[in-house]
């Protein structure tokens, strides 16, 4: 605590005179300057204890509380005998309506059930003994939320970038902005996200909106107590619109894939036995798709129904269902298109079972 005492004034000695007893008149005490009958002064010390006033460490800067909260002050003090303590506010007297104050022996408490911005100002405090006073200041704050913006409203929308601006609010709350909180929403989701706090410009641009979406955006001013109740929101929505693109498709040089009839696979010589179907396999790449002919001994077997012949995706197959002694030659599969023909042929033989 820090002691704030009152400046020393001299005071003069008390005198006190004693009258003299009958008893005294027989022994007659005697000095140089002073006859016999004469009374004798006695000097004695002033009783007072010089007013002091011990201020609280935490009250020496400005005491800061929120609306309706609760001022509590107790300022202890000193002086022999009890001094006269009186608190004043602004350099008048108190408001006994709002503010109470009880004074003790070596304390004073000052009292504020629920405080109000009203009540911000200087408190004095003086003790009063005698001639002497000592005083001490406090300083108190009483501060609530700040009101919102005045306005906010959309400058500009590019790409996925939109500006806005806004004007401070009337009323600070009592106490200085800490900064502004801008927030956006989809109207997809109508959800409120937080893009910066304690923003101390009037104007931002908000950055990585999502291409296709509709914003809208409102700001918070914020204080010591915190953001403020409302906040305006932005009239007219940012729509982040698809930027148009035109493709360019360079030439394209259509290739000719078209090729005479090659086998890739020939027949393969096989020797089967009489009454077991025999399969025969080959591979032919052509572009048109060519034309199969399937021949025995150099004659068309085409329409016979001992044979059956397939083509897919360019493989060639020939079924030959029960063969007999005389099935036994050479078979050639041919491919035509209009670019050319091709053909491989293989020997069957076909044996008894014996």
């Amino acid at each position: 605590m820090e002691a704030v005492t009152a400046p020393e004034v001299a005071s003069g000695p008390t005198l006190k005179v004693k009258e003299a007893s009958p008893a005294d008149a027989e022994e007659p005490q005697t000095s140089p300057r002073q006859g016999a009958s004469s009374p004798i002064p006695q000097l004695l010390a002033p009783l007072e204890e010089q007013p002091k006033i011990w201020l609280p460490r935490a009250l020496r800067q400005t005491y800061i509380r929120k609306v309706g909260d609760t001022v509590n002050l107790r300022i202890p003090f000193q002086g022999k005998p009890k001094p006269r303590a009186t608190w004043t506010h602004n350099s008048c007297a108190l408001d006994a309506s709002r503010v109470s104050v009880r004074n003790g022996e070596q304390d004073s408490i000052l009292f504020i059930r629920e405080a109000q911005r009203a009540d911000s100002g200087r408190y004095q405090l003086s003790v009063q003994l005698g001639g002497l006073e000592a005083t001490a200041t406090i300083d108190i704050l009483v501060i609530e939320r700040p009101g919102p913006p005045q306005s906010i409203k959309l400058v500009d929308v590019w790409d996925s970038n939109a500006t806005l601006e806004w004007t401070p609010p009337q009323d600070t709350g009592n106490a200085a902005l800490l900064g502004y909180t801008v927030q956006k929403a989809d109207t997809k989701s109508g959800l409120w996200f937080t893009v910066l706090e304690r923003y101390h410009r009037t104007s931002f641009t908000v950055s990585n909106l999502i291409i296709g979406n509709s914003y809208a955006f409102r700001v918070f001013a914020e204080n010591q107590c915190g953001l403020s109740e409302t906040a305006p929101i932005t009239a007219d929505l940012a729509h982040i619109q698809k930027a148009v693109t035109v493709y360019k498709t360079k030439g394209f040089a259509q290739r000719d894939f078209s090729e005479a009839p090659k086998f890739t696979q020939p027949l393969v010589n096989c020797t089967t036995v009489t009454g077991y179907d025999t399969h025969l396999f080959c591979c032919v790449r052509a572009s048109p798709k060519p034309k199969i002919v399937w021949l025995k001994n150099n004659m068309d077997i085409q329409g016979n129904p001992k044979y059956r012949a397939l083509t897919h995706l360019g493989i060639c197959s020939l079924e030959i269902r029960k063969p007999g002694p005389f099935d036994g030659g050479i078979y050639t599969c041919k491919a035509v298109n209009p670019l050319g023909e091709a053909s491989v042929d293989c020997r069957v033989d076909v044996t008894s079972k014996g």
